[in-house]
């Protein structure tokens, strides 16, 4: 088969590599569809490797058709082959087969396209692990959600809505506040005219704090905000693209009984991964089908124009999620 391999430049290149072979418990899914993440970014730069046991290609979550299975998925589990699935991986996903355990499976949602399944795998599972298992998030809260153009952002913001929660989000321009719109986010902060953290002590002294901040910038206005947040709250960090330090009053985390929280999907174990899928299809799922939630997809490419489509979350132009097909 096919897949996407990084040469020596960093440089991509559609080629030959071997066959997958399926161990006990996994079924053999052909690609249709495959979405991208920073991550992917981060390990074509050698920043990310892939969990031991996974290809060498990049690729999280992709979305096909279940072409042959095991007996112990036979066994375990109700898929069989024709099935249309997505599925989130540990990698391997720009390819034109790939072998996944029966429980990262998801079925295609009802009024899914097989480019919106998938961009739902990795997304969704980072969104329902740290709206509600990291953050505990419930109706009424509020969510600081942090660069609110990101791929991830564009599920998160729904789905926090969907389940009544209001969302605060910051965004770098008008013009991206405008693309933004249809995620209904509360309060959308364009942060070259005002600063998030006098925001967040706006709201605090209005009544209006934020119970769970999910940031994937950090930096110098982390330690800033973390100040204006509501007792107890939580603030997650899946990420630090605007840098890795910051300075944060100490006395502040105590008194309010902040917590900060590090999480990234990706270094959980299969069993939590699992118990995380089955959560989105029985939680977000009706939200889904119900038109409540929905990827938003910015581009599609196909996966010839790997690189073409790097570029675009390299530029950090897309509002959503670009797709490649296979």
């Amino acid at each position: 088969m096919k897949a996407i391999l990084v040469n020596e430049n960093k440089s991509l290149r559609w080629d030959d590599v071997a066959d997958p072979i399926m161990k006990s418990g996994e079924v053999l899914v052909k690609i249709e569809a495959a979405a991208l993440n920073r991550a992917d970014l981060m390990q074509r730069e050698g920043d990310y490797p892939p969990p031991k046991g996974c290809p060498e290609w990049m690729g999280l979550e992709i979305s096909g058709e279940i072409v042959a299975i095991t007996d112990e998925a036979k066994e375990k589990s109700s898929w069989k082959i024709g099935d249309k699935v997505c599925a989130l991986l540990g990698g391997g996903g720009y390819a034109e087969y790939v072998t996944v355990k029966y429980d990262m499976l998801m079925p295609v949602p009802k009024n899914c396209s097989m480019v919106e399944a998938a961009a739902i795998p990795e997304a969704f599972a980072t969104a329902y692990l740290n709206l509600f298992i990291e953050g505990r998030i419930k109706e009424g809260n509020t969510l600081l959600m942090n660069a609110g153009a990101s791929g991830l952002a564009s599920v998160i913001i729904p789905m926090a809505k969907a389940f009544g929660v209001r969302v605060i989000t910051t965004v770098l321009t008008d013009e991206i506040k405008e693309n933004i719109k249809h995620l209904g986010a509360d309060r959308v902060v364009v942060t070259a005219k005002e600063d998030i953290s006098l925001v967040l002590k706006e709201e605090l002294e209005a009544g209006n704090s934020v119970d769970v901040a999910i940031d994937c910038l950090g930096g110098e206005i982390m330690g800033k905000c973390i100040h204006y947040l509501t007792h107890g709250a939580r603030w997650i960090m899946i990420a630090a693209l605007a840098g890795t330090k910051t300075e944060i009053d100490l006395k502040n985390i105590y008194v309010r009984n902040v917590r900060i929280i590090g999480s990234t999907l990706r270094s959980r174990t299969p069993e939590i991964k699992a118990e995380i899928l089955a959560g989105i299809v029985r939680d977000v799922y009706p939200k889904i089908e119900s038109g409540k939630v929905k990827p938003t997809i910015y581009k599609v490419l196909p996966i010839t124009e790997a690189e073409a489509a790097h570029d675009i979350l390299y530029r950090g132009e897309n509002v959503g999620k670009v797709v490649l097909t296979v």
